[in-house]
């Protein structure tokens, strides 16, 4: 092994992906259009929600509860009958149905808990799951300020004092950035490697190589290094200039830590790239590995859903995948702000996972390139 041979070659990795516009323009976009849209495409708060109320009680606090339905949350209330509730539902003209039945204050001010009946479109996902705690925390307020009025007690034996942590505000945003610049790393790392690989088969310049004096391995790290260093580098920068800068989103741990992760999370997921490269005998194809690759390792990595929900075949299975333990230590520093002396596990499972991917990409590539000799 020669440092200079490895030292040449990622250069010309580095200047090969210069003269690609297209691989150019996804790198830019992915750590920075990409990292916006995925932490503000969600609102933070519901919108101008469609909702109607079928008033059966028409009384003061029916009336009261009517009212405190108001824009920016919510559209102004539909008055309707029952016989519309369901209809209106159907048609998809109403996300939220509220019907306040008769007697509803009498009942409530007698203390006999009356119940408010609210049917909600849960095909429209966000909506329906904030709304619905909206709508109860609206009616709620209203009934107990109301129930003060007339000497009733409204206060519960036990109320729950509630405190977020490592997100106070509960903001969406902090969660969908970090997770998208997570997400890309390993998105981007894959598909620069694996491309570069296939585009000099494609062109035949892999030939070139072989006539010279350079080995197997040396080809290999030379695109592990150049391709990694690319997706080192813009995720610094998203980082710095995306998620910190233009979202204003704090970050709890040392950035410095998570590269250092990140560099060893790209070992791993840029070796996986070149095996996928040398399975793959044209681009379609590797498009088509990339995909069943890459979403088993979003899906089931923990960055979308906790680990602890997923049965226990899963959880066992995916500790082998270097996207597991990326995923733990990156919101482990970024969020919670964690030093080397919670995440060393990680860095551990890292290194190991990453060495035995490219031990195995290396005799796959040996192979490939013995093939075409």
């Amino acid at each position: 092994m020669r440092l200079s041979n490895i030292w040449h070659l990622g250069v010309k990795e580095l200047r090969g992906l210069i003269r690609d516009p297209i691989m150019l323009v996804l790198i830019v976009y992915s750590f920075t259009l990409a990292i916006y849209s995925g932490a503000t495409a969600i609102p933070e708060t519901l919108n101008k929600a469609a909702i109607s109320i079928v008033d059966e009680d028409q009384s003061p606090l029916s009336a009261r509860i009517i009212d405190a339905f108001y824009p920016p949350h919510f559209l102004p209330p539909v008055m309707i009958n029952r016989q519309e509730m369901d209809a209106r539902m159907d048609a998809g003209l109403d996300t939220f149905a509220l019907n306040i039945p008769p007697n509803f204050q009498r009942d409530m001010l007698a203390d006999r808990q009356p119940a408010i009946q609210l049917n909600v479109d849960a095909t429209r996902m966000t909506q329906a799951y904030t709304g619905s705690g909206y709508i109860q925390t609206i009616v709620d307020g209203e009934v107990r300020t109301f129930a003060q009025r007339y000497g009733a007690d409204p206060v519960p034996a036990v109320d729950l004092a509630l405190r977020a942590r490592f997100n106070p505000n509960l903001s969406r945003s902090w969660f969908g950035a970090v997770v998208q610049v997570i997400n890309n790393v390993t998105t981007l790392s894959i598909v620069l490697v694996g491309a570069a690989l296939i585009r000099e088969r494609e062109r035949g310049t892999i030939e070139h190589l072989l006539v010279m004096p350079v080995t197997p391995f040396e080809i290999m790290t030379s695109k592990v290094w150049a391709m990694g260093l690319v997706v080192l580098a813009a995720s610094a920068f998203a980082l710095s200039f995306i998620v910190q800068g233009l979202l204003s989103i704090p970050i709890q741990g040392s950035i410095t830590l998570f590269l250092a992760g990140t560099a060893l999370h790209l070992f791993a997921t840029t070796s996986l790239g070149i095996f996928l490269g040398t399975v793959a005998r044209s681009m379609p194809q590797f498009g088509l590995f990339f995909v069943l690759v890459l979403l088993p390792l979003q899906m089931l990595s923990g960055g979308q859903t906790p680990r602890e929900s997923m049965p226990e075949l899963v959880q066992h299975l995916m500790l082998i995948a270097p996207t597991t333990h990326y995923v733990a230590l990156a919101q482990a520093i970024l969020f919670r702000g964690a030093g080397i002396g919670v995440v060393w596990v990680n860095f551990v499972a890292l290194a190991v996972i990453g060495g035995a991917l490219f031990a195995f990409s290396l005799g796959r590539l040996r192979k490939s390139l013995s093939e075409i000799r």
